[in-house]
């Protein structure tokens, strides 16, 4: 494969994965790490991507970047889906409480999954409790869902309630389960957000459950964004579509948190 074609195929991967992994790389096209990096520095030179430690990320993922809702959206989509399906598996028919829903499309997609649950004991309401506009739109019709919307100012990027009536309203509550999305999450940094309004929510509703659940696809593996919003030891649990790094993994080992793998 020629230089041009490989920048080809590593700019397409970086569009539908965000990350690509210098080791990785080198082995899809079979040819050294010194190609690779070669090709990462042309590619970051023509404004393409950015370098970071062991590979690249698209051009203009930064600690601050953040894509819309309807952006986000586009992407993972089936990896998404499937920490969604095991993340439901929490909540069986016959779980009895209530559960939090942060914003974000992966909780969406739980929040999908959730839309139909049906109770193992007829006339039981599963309270479900968001600060997000659109899965509260998911899930108003629910006939099982007993549906609680936070208030607050709601953030157009992310059609999310913030703010310290937000935060309030989180700390008044003791849900059972709490399902969090992260932008990243890393063994030395835990987990972080661009935007401090969303990790403050973030925080509230991980202090405020019983279990608190990380919703992260592989993407996020490793990242790190600008605002800590939780240590690996304040989660639970972690729900993935891929196992974590050596390193991740034995940072959540040591913090004592449950991985599952969709």
């Amino acid at each position: 494969m020629y230089a041009l074609e490989r920048h080809g195929s590593i700019h397409e991967l970086l569009r539908t994965e965000g990350r690509v992994v210098v080791a990785d790389l080198a082995d899809r096209f079979d040819v050294t790490t010194e190609t690779i990096r070669r090709d990462l520095d042309a590619l970051e030179g023509a404004g393409l991507l950015q370098r970071v430690h062991g590979g690249a990320v698209s051009a203009g993922h930064t600690s601050v970047s953040e894509l819309s809702l309807d952006e986000r959206e586009l992407q993972q989509t089936p990896s998404k889906s499937a920490i969604a399906r095991a993340a439901a598996r929490l909540v069986p028919p016959t779980f009895v409480g209530s559960i939090a829903l942060d914003a974000g499309t992966t909780t969406a997609a739980v929040a999908v999954q959730l839309s139909t649950w049906t109770p193992a004991t007829p006339g039981a309401l599963l309270t479900v409790i968001t600060n997000a506009v659109p899965i509260a739109a998911l899930l108003q019709h629910s006939p099982h869902i007993d549906l609680r919307l936070l208030g607050g100012r709601v953030r157009g990027l992310t059609s999310a309630a913030v703010g310290t009536a937000t935060v309030e309203q989180i700390a008044g509550l003791r849900p059972d389960i709490a399902f969090v999305g992260t932008n990243g999450i890393s063994a030395g940094f835990g987990l972080s957000t661009p935007d401090e309004l969303e990790g403050a929510v973030k925080t509230a509703f991980i202090r405020a459950a019983r279990r608190a659940v990380a919703v992260v696809d592989s993407t996020k593996h490793g990242e790190e964004a600008l605002t800590r919003f939780a240590r690996l030891d304040e989660l639970d649990t972690i729900v993935t579509d891929r196992a974590p790094s050596i390193d991740l993994q034995h940072a959540l080992d040591e913090a004592g948190v449950e991985v599952i793998v969709a």
